[in-house]
């Protein structure tokens, strides 16, 4: 199975369909009748279809077992052709397209299945996604190559050289992966009035997200959060609310984060943890969800 344990829940929304075509106008009409030996052809494919979305990952390897919390089965007679149209939502890491194609798939057959005693020439096609939503691809984002980016690491070991900067190499990995990059990095010193007027340099610098890793906790040399606060102009609290809740699920510990977030002027700053793992974490909670918020002042500034 594909590993999803680092991707936040959402609702998540699947549309399949699929037909299925008999040879006569008999079959529509003892189906539509409710005259076909083996029972009632809409109800029992519409049970085997429910069934099917809900074990699809008992049939399909690679598909994760997750909460199907809505389904409808619905059949459109034309002509000589039944369209079986069914929709699944969850909210879930991962969406439900292949649940809804099973469920049209498992119903098509138990339709087949009933009728092939009275009509041999029975055909099953056209199954497709029709549409689905949730998830990333539903996020529109600003366009990277127009959010500049810096990552700060506060750490009195990393900046005197003592200690690699494994959190920050881990920011600007998770970065690149979303199609970023970190126009500047530097580690410094966990000082109140240098984290400040770094904050203040790469802010004139026109910088649109600075993002500063360690100093979140509660130690008495960690003053990132106090630094930052009195620059930060409008608070984003969300943020700071999905990464502890997102932590929090995989480390008692998140509670204990003090990280902040909000626009100085036109900068974004938001403080991780700076452990490599609760720098992962909490980029993986934000992003690239985050980038939402250049998108939107995109354009106010253009309107």
């Amino acid at each position: 199975m594909v590993n999803i344990t680092h991707k936040s829940t959402t609702l998540r929304q699947a549309i399949a369909v699929g037909v299925v075509r008999v040879s006569r106008q008999e079959t529509i009409d003892a189906v539509v009748n409710r005259q076909v030996p083996k029972g009632d052809v809409f109800e029992f494919s519409r049970a085997a279809g429910l069934m099917a979305v809900k074990k699809t990952w008992e049939a399909v390897p690679d598909c994760h077992p997750l909460p199907v919390e809505f389904t409808s089965i619905t059949h459109e007679v034309d002509g000589l052709d039944i369209h079986i149209r069914v929709e699944v939502h969850t909210v879930y890491k991962t969406g439900v397209e292949v649940e809804a194609m099973h469920g049209v798939m498992v119903t098509a057959l138990t339709m087949y299945d009933m009728l092939k005693p009275i009509d041999k020439e029975i055909e099953i096609g056209s199954i497709k996604l029709e549409k689905k939503k949730g998830g990333k691809s539903d996020i529109k984002y600003a366009y990277p190559d127009t959010v500049k980016c810096a990552v700060i690491t506060c750490s009195d070991s990393v900046s005197k050289g003592l200690n690699p900067d494994k959190s920050g190499d881990v920011i600007a990995q998770r970065l690149e992966k979303h199609g970023l990059k970190a126009d500047y990095r530097e580690a410094i010193a966990d000082e109140f009035d240098l984290i400040q007027a770094k904050a203040k340099q790469l802010m004139a610098e026109g910088f649109d997200l600075i993002l500063f890793t360690g100093g979140t906790g509660l130690s008495p040399r960690d003053v990132t959060p106090d630094a930052l606060k009195p620059l930060i102009e409008r608070d984003v609290p969300g943020l700071m609310e999905a990464a502890r809740n997102y932590g929090q699920q995989r480390t008692p510990y998140a509670m204990l984060s003090r990280g902040i977030a909000g626009f100085a002027g036109d900068t974004l700053l938001i403080t991780m943890p700076g452990s490599p793992r609760g720098a992962e974490e909490t980029m993986d909670a934000v992003f690239p969800y985050i980038l939402h918020v250049f998108r939107v002042k995109e354009g106010v500034r253009h309107n």
